[in-house]
C-alpha cells in the first residue's frame, strides 16, 4: 500500500474553515427565518451558494493536504459536480431549517438526506483523483464516515433550528455550536480519508489532464475565505438593518398608540372623550339591538364647579377635575365607560340589567361626588347633577341620547342640582330651544342683528353734566324681539362665540366714541364689559389697539370694565394683561367691586383707573345698613388707593344723595336714563343741555 502524508498547516486550514461555514451556515438560517417571501427565497438560494461552497473547500482543502509518493490531480468536471451536491444540500438544510415546526420525522429524514449528500460530496471529490486501480476502502471506516455524516447532519439541523431566532447571547451559542459542528463535519472527512487505502503501483488518473494541487490550494482558501466573509457581512448588516427597521417600527406604532390614545382621551383626566364615548354608544347600541338588554347615558355636570374655579384658579379647578374622574372611576364596572366630554361635564355609558338600575348608579354618582375632596390641601365641597336617558326608549342614535340626556341633567339643576333626573319628552322643548338658539346666534354676526345700547353715566357732583356711558349688548331676533344679555351671553361663552362678539362689541363702542368725539365730547369715556372669556384670550390686546387705531380714538376715551372675579382668578396673568392694557393708555375699571374674592395686595398691584360698586349693594342701601358699611368702605379705599369711584344701579334720589355724599365721583342708573340706542341717547343729554 502506498502511505500517504498530510500537511498540518492545510489540516488546521480545514478545521478553521468548517467551523466559519458552520457559524455561516447558523447566521444565514436566522436571516431565512426572519425573511419573507421573495427575501426568503433569495436568502436562500445566496446562503446555498455560500454555506455550499464553505463545506466544498473545507473537504477540499483537506484532500488538498493529503499526498501520495506519487503525482495527484483532480478531475474538474467530478470536482464541480462534488461543488453542485454541496450547494444542493446547503439549500435543502437551510430550507428545512426555514420551517415553521422540526417534528422528529422530519429531522430524521433531512439528516439521512444531508448525510447521505455531504457523503456523495466527499466520496465523489475521491473519485475525482481517478486513481487507477481504484480506491480500496476499509468497510469499517467507511460506514463509521456515513454514520458521522448522518449524524453531524441531524445535530447541524437541530442546532441551526433552535438558534435561528435572534436571541440574548444568541451569537455566543452559535460560536460554540459552530466549533462542534465544524469538528464534526472534519471528523467524518478525515474519517472517509483514513479508509481509503492505495495499493503499490496505483496512479493518479487525473494528475496530467485535471486540477494542479499546487497552486489549488491558495486559490480554493482565498476564494472561500472572501465568500464567506462576505455573505457572513451581509448577513450582519442585514441583522443591523432588520433591527433598526424593527425599532424604527415599534417606534412608529408606540407613537401612532400614543396619538390615538391622545386622540381618543382627555389630556387632563386621562377619561375617554366625546369621539372615544360616541364610538362606544354606537357598539352599545349594536349590541342592544342584536341581543336585548338596555344601557343608560347618565349626563353629569358639577354644581358649584365656577366658584371653585374663580376663588382659588384655574389650577386646582383642574387638580379637582382629576380628583373627581379618578372617585368616580374606582368605583366604575370595567365594561362601564365613563368620559370627560368638556369643562366640567362627564358622561356615563353605563350596562343595566332593569331600567330601574339607574335610580341606584345616579345616586351613587351623586353620592359619591357630594363627599369633600382634599386638593392642595384645601377641603373642597361640589355637587353633581345627573340627566338620565335610557335605550331604548329615549332615543334611537346616539345624538339624540347624548341630547336627551342633556336636557335632563339641566332639568335637575333647574330642580335644585345635587340630584338626578330621568328625561321627559317634555324637556326636548327647552333642549331644541337653546339648540336654535346657539344656531341663530352664529347668524346673528353676520346678519347685523347685534345692536349696542348706552347708558349714562353723570357726574356724581353735577347731575346734569354726563361724563361718558356703558354700551351694553342687545340681540335684535328676527322673531323673539329684543333679546338682553343674560339670554344669550352665557350660550355665548359656552361655545366660544364670545370672543367674536366680543370684538364686534369693542370695535362698535370705539366707532360711537369716535364720532362723539369729533363732535367735540372729547371729555367722555365709553365703557365696555369684557367676559371672563375674552379677557384670557391671546387675542385681546391686538383687538383693542386695532380698534382704537381703526376709528382714530384716543386710548383713553376707552374704558374696559372687568369683574373683580375675573381680575382675581389668576392674578398673575391679570396682572399681565392689564399692564399691557395701561401702558397703552386705556382706562381700567374693576366691575362688580365687593361681590367676589379680593386680595387687597393684588388690588393694590393693579392698575387699574375706577371701582365699580355693584347695584346690589346700591338697591338695598335704604334698607340695609350692612350695604351702607360696605359702601362707605369700598369708597375709602377707592379714596385712598387714588381711584374713581362708580355706583351704578341708581333708582331713587335718597341713594343719589347718599352716594355723592360719601364722595362718589360719578353715577348711573335708571334715574338718570335707561339704556339706549345711540340716536336716543345724544337727544336725551341734548335736553338735559
Amino acid at each position: 500500500m502506498l502511505t500517504g502524508s498530510y500537511d498540518y498547516s492545510l489540516v488546521l486550514i480545514s478545521l478553521l474553515v468548517a467551523i466559519l461555514a458552520s457559524y455561516t451556515a447558523l447566521d444565514l438560517a436566522g436571516r431565512v427565518t426572519s425573511s419573507q417571501g421573495r427575501g426568503a427565497v433569495l436568502w436562500i438560494g445566496g446562503g446555498a451558494i455560500a454555506m455550499g461552497i464553505g463545506i466544498w473547500s473545507m473537504h477540499f482543502i483537506g484532500m488538498l493536504a493529503f499526498s501520495l509518493p506519487i503525482p495527484l490531480g483532480y478531475d474538474l468536471p467530478l470536482t464541480l459536480l462534488s461543488l453542485l451536491i454541496a450547494v444542493l444540500v446547503s439549500g435543502f438544510a437551510l430550507w428545512l431549517v426555514s420551517q415553521p415546526e422540526q417534528p422528529w420525522w422530519q429531522l430524521l429524514c433531512g439528516a439521512l438526506t444531508m448525510g447521505a449528500g455531504i457523503s456523495s460530496m466527499h466520496y465523489m471529490g475521491m473519485h475525482a483523483m481517478r486513481m487507477l486501480p481504484g480506491i480500496d476502502y476499509d468497510p469499517g471506516l467507511f460506514y463509521l464516515s456515513l454514520a458521522i455524516a448522518v449524524a453531524a447532519s441531524g445535530a447541524a439541523l437541530w442546532i441551526a433550528f433552535r438558534l435561528r431566532h435572534d436571541t440574548p447571547y444568541v451569537r455566543l451559542a452559535r460560536s460554540g455550536a459552530a466549533l462542534v459542528m465544524g469538528v464534526a463535519i472534519v471528523g467524518m472527512h478525515y474519517t472517509g480519508m483514513a479508509a481509503a487505502n492505495f495499493p503499490l503501483g496505483s496512479v493518479c488518473g487525473a494528475a496530467i489532464a485535471g486540477l494542479d494541487s499546487r497552486w489549488l490550494a491558495s486559490l480554493v482558501i482565498a476564494v472561500t475565505l472572501a465568500i464567506l466573509a462576505i455573505a457572513l457581512l451581509t448577513s450582519v448588516l442585514d441583522a443591523r438593518l432588520e433591527s433598526r427597521t424593527a425599532q424604527l417600527t415599534n417606534s412608529l406604532e408606540q407613537a401612532n398608540q400614543e396619538l390615538t390614545h391622545l386622540a381618543l382621551h382627555d389630556n387632563l383626566t386621562k377619561l375617554p372623550n366625546r369621539t372615544l364615548l360616541e364610538d362606544r354608544v354606537d357598539q352599545a347600541i349594536h349590541k342592544v339591538e342584536r341581543n336585548g338588554g338596555c344601557f343608560g347615558l347618565l349626563f353629569m355636570d358639577l354644581d358649584g364647579f365656577k366658584p371653585v374655579n374663580d376663588a382659588f384658579g384655574h389650577h386646582v379647578g383642574d387638580l379637582l377635575l382629576r380628583e373627581v374622574a379618578q372617585r368616580l372611576s374606582s368605583h366604575l364596572r370595567t365594561e362601564d365607560t365613563l368620559a370627560r366630554i368638556g369643562g366640567d361635564e362627564f358622561v356615563l355609558l353605563a350596562n343595566l340589567g332593569e331600567p330601574d338600575d339607574a335610580v341606584t348608579l345616579a345616586s351613587q354618582l351623586v353620592a359619591l361626588v357630594g363627599t369633600a375632596f382634599m386638593v392642595g390641601g384645601q377641603e373642597l365641597r361640589v355637587s353633581t347633577s345627573v340627566g338620565i336617558a335610557l335605550y331604548p326608549g329615549d332615543g334611537a342614535t346616539r345624538e339624540e341620547l347624548l341630547m336627551n340626556a342633556d336636557a335632563a341633567m339641566y332639568h335637575a339643576k333647574g330642580a335644585g342640582k345635587n340630584g338626578y333626573s330621568f328625561f321627559e319628552q317634555s324637556m326636548n322643548t327647552n333642549a331644541r330651544n337653546q339648540l336654535q338658539l346657539l344656531h341663530d346666534l352664529r347668524q346673528a354676526l353676520d346678519a347685523g342683528e347685534l345692536e349696542l345700547h348706552y347708558q349714562p353715566k353723570f357726574a356724581a357732583a353735577d347731575a346734569q353734566r354726563v361724563i361718558g356711558a356703558e354700551a351694553l349688548l342687545r340681540w335684535q331676533h328676527p322673531r323673539r324681539g329684543l333679546l338682553m344679555p343674560d339670554q344669550f351671553i352665557a350660550l355665548a361663552e359656552k361655545t366660544g362665540l364670545i370672543i367674536p362678539i366680543g370684538n364686534w362689541v369693542l370695535n362698535e363702542a370705539c366707532r360711537q366714541m369716535s364720532r362723539w368725539y369729533a363732535e367735540g365730547r372729547d371729555d367722555w369715556r365709553v365703557a365696555v364689559n369684557l367676559s371672563a372669556l375674552q379677557f384670557c384670550h391671546a387675542g385681546l390686546i391686538d383687538s383693542v389697539r386695532h380698534a382704537l387705531e381703526r376709528h382714530a380714538l384716543p386710548a383713553n376715551c376707552l374704558t374696559l370694565e372687568i369683574t373683580e372675579t375675573t381680575a382675581m382668578q389668576d392674578a398673575d396673568a391679570s396682572l399681565a394683561i392689564l399692564r399691557k392694557l395701561a401702558e397703552m393708555g386705556v382706562d381700567l375699571s374693576i366691575d362688580d367691586f365687593g361681590t367676589g374674592y379680593s386680595s387687597l395686595l393684588y388690588l393694590k398691584r393693579l392698575p387699574a383707573n375706577e371701582l365699580k360698586i355693584d347695584r346690589g349693594f346700591v338697591r338695598d342701601l335704604e334698607h340695609d345698613s350692612d350695604d351702607a358699611a360696605i359702601i362707605s368702605a369700598i369708597v375709602a379705599l377707592g379714596q385712598a388707593l387714588d381711584l374713581r369711584i362708580v355706583a351704578e344701579g341708581v333708582e331713587t334720589e335718597s341713594q343719589q344723595a347718599f352716594l355723592t355724599g360719601l364722595g362718589c365721583d360719578s353715577l348711573q342708573g335708571f334715574l338718570f336714563g335707561k339704556p339706549m340706542p345711540a340716536e336716543q341717547f345724544m337727544v336725551g343729554v341734548e335736553a338735559l343741555a
